[in-house]
């Protein structure tokens, strides 16, 4: 089965397409036969698409909309420059599996899309006003396109943390905010978090019930999660993915005070504030220099930059914590797992999280630390109670299993 992956942004489209059904799942013999990205769609677009055969290749294109974007793809995938002898038509595209950010209660797995489920992200709009309408965009875009009887699926990056008890995702405010609005804890890169709890797993040799870990998903967005017996339990964003971890440009967690003190002071609204938090805090805010945590890095390097300096200890100060905090509430842990950009890459950023975590059993091994960068291993000493690992993620590789098993009527899993 050939299945095409969509994440559609405000003015983006990310795509890949995975053949895999039942069986290759199962003997994880998928096979990525390409992935891309239409950027800046209302007018000249940049393409950029990659195949497992052949080289990266960029182009311009006039691309109005995801729409266009979409139809635009689809006829490079079934064209000879493609070099895809898999696809030939849109026939041989045979699902569509959708990253949706928020289901909020109502989706607590991937759902098939139908208009009740499409009704349902609706509802959710309100939880994320800034991702919900654009994956909801790029799911009427294919079903325009491809039909009703070509299968779509959801998957939603909020679904992972519905194990969450209620002592965990309730906020300390009027308990009818949340009966009324729903306001609680519900955490994201989901989906994330499950993969490389799988691949520890698969590493491991170990059952579901036996995989306790803290997962760190760090990128320009960043999150954790406390996995109890393969489900998580706990997660560091809350109704929105601006809670919790210091991200590229989010602040993570902070006063509640602050947000109507920087009103008051700086003469803004309310989502002016909010505008703040999301696009102009965290590292960026910090080091008022940039987002790119690799960027930071070479400018301590070079130039000793005290408020760089500041803005990496505070992103590693806040994940340490977290970790304790997990460490704490699980009763324990085997192991931490570093994923996303930064996770998966930077060895020196895993070592200053881990730095002052021996009391707890993890010491970093420096030479195995130093010489993972994009690859799954161990890298702690051998000696380590608590075992740390590096794990790349692969988001699309579980929708396109996700797209499968509902299509197919599979019990979910990783």
């Amino acid at each position: 089965m050939n299945v095409l992956i969509l994440n559609a942004g405000s003015s983006s489209l990310k795509f890949q397409v995975i053949a895999t059904d039942l069986e290759k799942i199962k003997s994880n013999q998928d096979r990525r036969l390409c992935r891309g990205q239409v950027e800046r769609t209302g007018g000249e677009a940049i393409v950029t698409v990659q195949t497992h055969k052949g080289a990266r290749q960029v182009s311009t294109a006039p691309l109005r909309d995801i729409s266009a974007a979409l139809d635009h793809v689809l006829r490079w995938l079934a064209s000879e420059r493609s070099g895809l002898s898999e696809i030939q038509s849109l026939a041989d595209i045979h699902a569509v599996g959708h990253r949706v950010v928020h289901g909020g209660e109502l989706f607590q797995e991937s759902a098939l899309i139908t208009d009740d489920v499409i009704r349902g992200i609706e509802e959710c709009i309100d939880l994320a006003p800034l991702h919900n309408p654009n994956n909801l965009r790029g799911i009427r875009a294919a079903r325009e396109i491809f039909g009703q009887k070509t299968p779509q699926v959801a998957v939603f990056d909020t679904a992972f943390h519905a194990s969450i008890p209620e002592h965990a995702y309730l906020y300390a405010i009027p308990y009818h905010l949340y009966r009324r609005h729903r306001m609680r804890r519900y955490g994201f890169h989901g989906t994330s978090h499950r993969y490389v709890a799988y691949r520890y797993r698969l590493l491991r040799q170990l059952t579901r019930e036996q995989t306790n870990v803290i997962t760190l998903h760090l990128g320009n967005g960043c999150s954790a999660a406390a996995i109890r017996a393969g489900r998580s339990v706990d997660t560091s964003m809350g109704m929105t993915p601006l809670e919790g971890l210091v991200m590229g440009t989010r602040s993570g967690d902070l006063d509640p005070s602050v947000v109507n003190l920087i009103a008051t002071k700086e003469g803004l609204q309310p989502h002016e504030v909010e505008g703040l938090l999301n696009t102009q805090s965290g590292l960026l805010g910090i080091s008022g220099l940039t987002n790119d945590m690799r960027v930071l890095q070479e400018e301590l390097r070079l130039n000793d930059d005290r408020r760089v300096r500041v803005a990496i200890e505070v992103f590693c100060y806040r994940a340490r914590k977290y970790i304790g905090a997990f460490l704490a509430s699980m009763g324990g842990a085997d192991a931490v797992i570093f994923t996303g950009g930064i996770g998966e890459n930077s060895p020196e950023i895993r070592a200053k999280i881990c730095a002052g975590l021996e009391w707890a059993g993890l010491t970093i091994d420096e030479e195995q630390n130093r010489k993972t960068i994009g690859v799954e291993d161990r890298i702690t000493t051998e000696s380590s109670t608590l075992a740390a690992y590096a794990i790349p993620t692969d988001e699309e590789l579980l929708i396109a299993r996700d797209t499968v098993r509902v299509i197919e009527g599979e019990p979910h899993a990783a």
